[in-house]
């Protein structure tokens, strides 16, 4: 799977990082609008597993906010 993340189209000339399965799925939750109690309450964990695992995505996408969260979440279709 291929992914930019820019405001513009998608291209393909960038190959995405590979997500854990807990990662992936608490980065859907906070694209969803979920804060990040909410979603460790939802995935049975604290709330500072759910922050290492979004410090882990913002790492390998090299991104700073959840904004930018949002966009990778969207552009993976998640």
């Amino acid at each position: 799977m291929s992914l930019t993340l820019t405001l513009a189209a998608p291209s393909t000339d960038t190959e995405a990082p590979a997500l854990a399965p807990r990662e992936r799925e608490t980065l859907r939750h906070i694209a969803a609008g979920r804060t990040y109690v909410q979603t460790a309450r939802h995935m049975g964990l604290s709330r500072h597993t759910v922050d290492e695992y979004l410090r882990r995505i913002r790492a390998k996408f090299n991104i700073t906010s959840t904004a930018e969260l949002t966009r990778v979440a969207i552009a993976l279709g998640l």
